[in-house]
């Protein structure tokens, strides 16, 4: 088993006082060293709150979470808050004093040049896929152990989007680097990412290696009628359309292969099925919370 660089059991945040709303509840799920993780959910699903825990820069009302070390971390939020009135060259040396032991100044400037930035630029005159950039670039010259993105390239152009998750990808498979990255755009983290973390009402509802979570769903076509003969698996979601249903389902056994015509589930299948029927049973794959164990 490999060794994991983020360990929820129980987890739980709640806002405000006794009565405040839990952004997470009994969150459990490991992630192994070396997964680029997917993290996705619809806005509200406690997904920011999730990488702020990780980050250390909120406790947990309950439960406990087991990450790594703040010096071995990096953290780039949605806001990516940068001081304005410093240059990028003077940004990227305040990264290097609060870094001294880790700090990797070849990486930073190549993230930075690839952009076509200069040096001696503002941050104030940058745009908002610019500071991205910036950010990106403070966080990988630390050299972490683990990296957190929260919604790294909403504001990036398609085409600026693919090249600088190209980059990023490169260099987290040149340093072994785990990184959880939250996006709304699944296409993008399907082709990134190999390990899923589905939130939805502060719950996880699916985790674990993204292949193995795709192989134990399957997509059954067939007739409507014949929709009582699932009762054996579980089912996620049924969709009719005249005398046809599709049923996104777990297998729990042998599927008549006479009545129902099965395939695979793309990713974007699995997700907006499980978003879809948040009262399906959850699904955690990995070698610290068994599959029965997640199940509702």
């Amino acid at each position: 088993m490999k060794d994991s660089v983020i360990e929820a059991a129980g987890l739980g945040l709640r806002y405000g006082r006794r009565q405040g709303a839990w952004a997470l509840r009994d969150c459990s799920f490991r992630l192994p060293e070396g997964r680029i993780c997917a993290l996705v959910g619809p806005n509200g699903a406690g997904k920011s709150t999730l990488l702020l825990l990780a980050a250390g820069l909120v406790r947990p009302t309950e439960g406990t979470l087991r990450t790594q070390p703040r010096d071995t971390l990096a953290y780039v939020g949605q806001d990516k808050p940068l001081y304005p009135q410093l240059t990028i060259a003077e940004t990227l040396r305040i990264g290097s004093e609060l870094n001294p032991r880790h700090w990797d100044a070849g990486t930073a400037q190549r993230i930075v040049e690839a952009g076509g930035l200069t040096p001696d630029t503002r941050v104030r005159t940058l745009s908002g896929g610019q500071r991205t950039r910036v950010a990106l670039a403070l966080a990988l010259g630390k050299r972490p152990r683990l990296l957190l993105l929260d919604e790294p390239m909403a504001d990036l152009d398609p085409l600026a989007r693919h090249q600088l998750m190209g980059e990023l990808m490169a260099d987290a498979a040149e340093n072994g680097t785990s990184v959880v990255m939250s996006s709304h755009i699944i296409d993008e983290l399907r082709e990134a990412c190999d390990h899923l973390l589905l939130v939805n009402g502060g719950r996880i509802r699916l985790a674990g290696p993204m292949d193995e979570i795709r192989a134990a769903h399957r997509l059954l076509t067939g007739p409507a009628a014949a929709v009582t003969d699932l009762a054996g698996h579980t089912v996620i979601e049924t969709r009719t359309t005249g005398r046809t249903v599709a049923a996104l389902v777990r297998p729990q056994g042998p599927v008549d292969d006479h009545t129902w015509q099965t395939d695979d589930a793309t990713l974007e299948e699995l997700v907006l099925a499980h978003l879809r029927a948040p009262d399906a049973p959850p699904l955690t794959l990995d070698d610290s919370f068994t599959t029965a164990g997640a199940q509702a």
